[in-house]
């Protein structure tokens, strides 16, 4: 997928058409492997998702195809070109994208055990349209508002499977991110394809306190198109060889962590269906904790904590935690906001001090008269030392001029 010319790009790699009529709707079913293999169908016995709100912020959700009728429960469009409600695809390239996302997340299948089925098939989704690099607003301000709207209209998981393909972003995401955050929301990002042109996560993956998910193939090593690395990663889940619903009812095969950010998105869904006395850092916490260990021991930037584990994030005993794992993001922008926002102090000079006033009081009549020490150092001395002088030779010519008077009288 190229890089589109606002630098927000769909984290998806070139998706394969099967098409409905081609696709068997038990094979399409059967070919979810990550239901299995990631403790998600496990997880079932405990929560599906009911009561859990997910906004798709994306190329908007067809809520018309057999997966996804009833799952929409609102939506809005903020690139001015799509549907009042979200659910009309929008965008030249990738239209499809964000109803493939939402059947992952939230789809309930075509009946019976058919069609796809998302990690919380009954959760609920806010359809919210964008359009990357197109519509009347910049895709940096249509995301913004996005997320700030899925606050107010309910959302408990943001699911934003996009890429700005930089590690900044820009100032207006602080304020949406961190309304996001001060209202208990937990944003799931993904990190982005090599295969796209994403060699290092970039935002909002890059972002504090946001949930980054990395991708890995069917056996579970790290996808070397589908996913891409960094710090930010929090947990891997699988970007390949995934099954999708599309508009109009037909399916696909794609690739790319845009698919696995929406099944890490059903499962954050579960967790907070299963304990919904956490706050969103404890339901994170719960993700990451219990994700299976793989590459490096520890956190890395390729499989961050390690491989989703539904089941365990649901039923797991898990201690709580007084901060999200993922970071802080008020506290970045204390630390390098301040830099940009608040202007350099002037440099401060201190003046001299002024001579302090002598207070007033009785004046001396004779201070006009009698001269002042330094007058009496500077003038008075040298002129009483040349007046000696000058007395003494006075002196010595006077006795000189008598006593040679005295000798011509003699004479």
């Amino acid at each position: 997928m190229r890089r589109l010319a606002a630098a927000v790009v769909l984290a998806v790699v070139a998706s394969t058409l099967v098409g409905g009529a081609a696709a068997n709707a038990d094979g399409v079913r059967n070919g979810e492997y990550w239901l299995d293999d990631y403790g998600i169908r496990n997880a079932w016995d405990t929560s599906k998702g009911r009561g859990v709100t997910i906004a798709i912020i994306d190329t908007g959700v067809d809520g018309n195809v057999a997966e996804l009728q009833g799952v929409v429960a609102g939506g809005t469009d903020f690139s001015g070109i799509g549907a009042p409600d979200g659910q009309t695809p929008v965008g030249s390239v990738g239209s499809e994208h964000g109803t493939m996302v939402a059947g992952l997340a939230a789809g309930r299948g075509s009946g019976g055990n058919n069609g796809v089925i998302g990690s919380a098939p009954e959760s609920v989704v806010l359809a919210i349209s964008i359009g990357f690099g197109e519509g009347t607003l910049s895709s940096d301000d249509q995301i913004a508002q996005a997320v700030r709207w899925a606050v107010d209209h309910g959302a408990d998981v943001i699911n934003m499977s996009l890429t700005r393909n930089t590690l900044d972003w820009p100032v207006s995401w602080d304020d949406a991110f961190l309304y996001a955050q001060e209202h208990d929301v937990v944003v799931v990002a993904a990190a982005g394809n090599r295969g796209s042109g994403t060699t290092q996560v970039g935002a909002p993956a890059t972002m504090p306190g946001v949930l980054t998910v990395a991708g890995v193939d069917a056996n579970g090593e790290a996808s070397f198109d589908a996913s891409s690395q960094g710090i930010t990663i929090a947990v891997a889940a699988p970007s390949e060889n995934l099954v999708g619903v599309v508009p109009g009812g037909g399916h696909v095969i794609w690739n790319g962590t845009s698919g696995a950010t929406p099944i890490v998105a059903g499962v954050v869904a579960l967790v907070r269906a299963a304990h919904p006395e956490l706050d969103a850092a404890n339901v994170i916490n719960r993700v990451v904790a219990t994700a299976r260990d793989e590459g490096a021991p520890g956190p890395d930037p390729i499989y961050g904590f390690g491989l989703l584990d539904a089941e365990a994030a649901v039923n797991a005993t898990v201690p709580a935690v007084d901060a999200n794992p993922m970071g802080d993001l008020a506290e970045w922008i204390k630390l390098y906001r301040r830099a940009e926002s608040t202007p350099s102090p002037l440099p401060t000079f201190v003046p001299s001090p002024s001579p302090s006033p002598v207070a007033a009081g009785p004046q001396n009549p004779l201070g006009t008269i009698l001269p002042t020490v330094n007058q009496l150092r500077n003038v008075g001395i040298p002129l009483a030392v040349l007046a000696v002088f000058l007395a003494l030779a006075v002196g010595v010519v006077v006795a000189a001029v008598r006593r040679f008077r005295g000798t011509r009288r003699t004479l």
